[in-house]
């Protein structure tokens, strides 16, 4: 069984930075594409930024674009994002996900989610 563990979220003033970790256990990730994913209060869940299994091919939602940074290390068998210049909109509970194939707005063919982290951003 492979658990996603996702880790580094908190409580940031705007303008703030903040990086999140997903790491894998029980499985591996290095051969399968990986996204970050969001969720607000009374708002359905969307990709933020998902990743290539060889991390040749990354797509941003327009609203985090330039602000936001996903990687991978596939020794470490972790993926990262790397959100500077957060805003309050960027509040929410972030996940991982490990999936098939990336796309700009999804990972296909989803197979494990992390439990989440919840990213807070003040004014």
């Amino acid at each position: 069984q492979v658990q996603l563990v996702e880790s580094g979220g908190g409580k940031v003033q705007a303008g703030g930075s903040l990086r999140l970790s997903c790491a894998a256990s029980g499985g591996i990730l290095s051969t399968y594409a990986m996204g970050w994913y969001r969720q607000a209060p009374g708002k359905e869940r969307g990709v933020v930024a998902a990743i290539s299994w060889s991390g040749s091919s990354i797509y941003y939602a327009d609203s985090v674009k330039g602000r936001f940074t996903i990687s991978r290390d596939n020794a470490k068998n972790t993926v990262y994002l790397q959100m500077d210049s957060l805003k309050p909109e960027d509040t929410a509970v972030y996940y991982c996900a490990r999936g098939l194939l990336a796309y700009k707005n999804r990972v296909d063919s989803v197979d494990y989610w992390g439990q989440g982290t919840q990213v807070t951003v003040s004014s």
